[in-house]
């Protein structure tokens, strides 16, 4: 497996979009999951997102009807749009993938890419 290569992020206003990619070769075939997470500076790493290659998905509760995340089985790539961000936004988000079921919870995640700046402005 090759780890995950985020791209997209950047700086916008509170209210404004922003759209993260990340590709994850080797996550192609086979049951898996890709998931975003975010770190915010002082706080601890939390999972925003995750779908399966079988179109599976789950949110973090901060994030619900703000956000959504799909999936490109064939590129192995998923995506996250952001709407209406917040300054609380703000963070360092992750992409991250393992094999096995997206059910199983926000743990064990094997393989992370570098991670990508979100900054939203008040």
């Amino acid at each position: 497996k090759v780890q995950p290569v985020e791209s997209g992020g950047g700086s916008v206003q509170a209210g404004g979009s922003l759209k993260l990619s990340c590709v994850a070769p080797g996550f192609r075939d086979s049951r898996n999951c890709m998931a975003w997470f975010r770190q915010a500076p002082g706080k601890e790493r939390e999972g925003v997102a995750r779908i399966s290659n079988g179109g599976d998905i789950y949110y973090g509760g901060s994030v619900t009807g703000r956000f959504t995340v799909t999936r490109d089985n064939g590129k192995a790539a998923i995506y996250l749009q952001m709407n209406n961000l917040k300054p609380e936004d703000t963070a360092v988000y992750y992409c991250a993938a393992r094999q096995g079921a997206c059910f199983l919870g926000w743990g064990s995640f094997d393989y992370w890419g570098q991670g990508t700046q979100v900054t939203v402005s008040s």
